[in-house]
């Protein structure tokens, strides 16, 4: 443990149906022992802990919950507002993991990468301001990278009473910026933190980075079939607009927020390169159409199933208005430069501004990215950053000074957006897997003598261990 509790829980260890140690408030302050309480009444007997439901699963207990939290926490007498979350519950003698997408929490059982390597538990938390999890009436300014980081020191807090072996914080993409964030305004909460994937936009005008990557990425030939698909959707914007308004029809879809169809279709067109490289591999540039013979329909269909024609509408746009808000105050956002396109472009990368309803006011916070960059290059301690080769949102990345400690950036050899440990090189992938064991408390005595010989502690579940990645245009990570 990094850190040291000031408070200690009266005890009395029982032995329950499930193997677990731990007892509820009402246990601890019982005069006389009794049977221990099942894992579920000790977990709703947290203050402010509600069922929403439990769903089977073998060898777990997984429960879907509602928290009530401040809806400001520098004010919570301003009213709450009820925050959703899931736990995968193993045996309160196991680690746990702290997981967070960023975004919506799923609500089917899920095992994030570190928790099948220490097999231990995972509580996985809904972002605020995602629905259902969002205040009514709500005020954005309420919105931030440290409400949330504080959203989750709650939850710890709360669940540590039960949980009380080591803790790990994890996460992918926005996910792996909200461990991030979190350690840095809670560095004594977590044992170690492993963060996939996370971009870095620590100056939020200068992305000269994502242009170098773009230039470099994969293959010439890749890279110049892409670039010709992308230009010749632009070239052809009458006809593919005119399907565009004919899906739109059919769909439902509606592009007050964006401003219009034209708008909203040119910026799907222009993820269209950053979204392939965030989602496919080299391996499939061969399936791409070439674009001088190609039909409309084969350019609509490949712009489609890259970037996807829905993601701009209001439809598209409504359940990410928490992301575009916040990218838009304290995130940043990319803005490329795409020269083969020429004057075809009549907006170039719009900013998330033109992404989230006007009534909703917008401030650019610039210190936020470079206050969490510079805290992690100097005390960055028991931390993991891992990052795919050819995945555009490592191009700008968390990197780590010399008063880091124990800490560590890994690159994926030819991965994208879905880089882990596993698809580290050997060396690195047991070093990681050694040092989240380690960090986690668990680490078998082969393991600290030799790292080469760190293994995941779980046995392999295709379902518990199914990734949901969802293919979501460049402007989300």
């Amino acid at each position: 443990m990094r850190k040291t509790l000031g408070w200690l829980l009266s005890l009395v260890v029982l032995i329950g149906t499930m193997g677990a140690a731990g007892s509820t408030a009402q246990a601890a302050t019982a005069a006389e022992p009794t049977a221990a309480a099942d894992i579920k009444d000790q977990i709703l007997g947290i203050p402010g802990m509600s069922l929403i439901e439990e769903k089977p699963y073998p060898g777990y207990r997984f429960f879907v919950l509602n928290y009530e939290q401040p809806v400001d926490h520098r004010q919570p007498w301003k009213g709450t507002f009820k925050q959703r979350l899931t736990l995968l519950h193993k045996d309160v003698s196991r680690p746990s993991v702290f997981f967070t997408s960023g975004y919506n929490v799923n609500t089917s059982p899920r095992r994030s990468e570190p928790t099948t390597i220490v097999d231990g538990n995972q509580v996985s938390m809904e972002y605020r301001f995602f629905t259902p999890s969002r205040p009514d009436a709500a005020n954005w300014a309420n919105l931030d990278i440290w409400q949330a980081a504080s959203d989750q020191h709650r939850i710890f807090t709360a669940l540590k009473k039960i949980y009380k072996k080591n803790w790990l914080a994890t996460g992918g993409s926005k996910g792996g910026m909200t461990a991030t964030y979190y350690e840095r305004f809670y560095p004594r909460d977590m044992d170690g933190v492993v963060a996939y994937v996370a971009p870095n936009d620590v100056v939020n005008k200068e992305d000269s980075a994502y242009d170098r990557f773009f230039a470099k990425v994969g293959t010439k030939e890749c890279r110049d079939r892409l670039n010709a698909v992308q230009r010749e959707a632009l070239v052809r914007r009458e006809p593919l607009e005119a399907k565009y308004a004919a899906a739109a029809a059919e769909n439902g879809w509606t592009f007050t927020t964006v401003g219009n169809l034209d708008k909203a279709y040119e910026a799907v067109v222009l993820d269209y390169v950053w979204a392939f490289w965030q989602y496919s591999l080299l391996a499939d540039c061969a399936s791409l159409p070439a674009a001088a013979t190609a039909t409309d329909q084969e350019i609509w269909d490949s712009i489609d199933a890259i970037s996807g024609f829905s993601a701009y509408t209001d439809q598209g746009l409504e359940t990410y208005t928490p992301y575009y808000y916040q990218a838009g105050t304290q995130l940043g956002s990319p803005d490329i430069k795409q020269p083969h396109l020429g004057n075809l472009s009549r907006y170039g990368y719009q900013p998330p501004r033109n992404f989230v309803p006007r009534d909703i006011p917008m401030t650019f916070q610039p210190g936020a990215m470079a206050d969490v960059d510079k805290w992690v290059r100097d005390n960055a301690h028991q931390m993991l950053f891992v990052y795919g080769q050819n995945d555009p949102w490592g191009a700008e990345p968390f990197r780590i000074g010399y008063g880091a400690r124990d800490s560590y950036v890994m690159i994926a050899p030819g991965a994208n957006h879905g880089a882990n440990v596993a698809k580290l090189l050997d060396g690195e992938k047991a070093l990681a897997t050694a040092k989240i064991l380690q960090w986690a408390g668990v680490a078998p005595a082969a393991a600290l003598a030799d790292a080469g010989r760190a293994a995941p502690l779980a046995a392999p579940d295709a379902e518990l261990d199914r990734r949901d990645l969802e293919r979501e245009p460049q402007l989300r990570p």
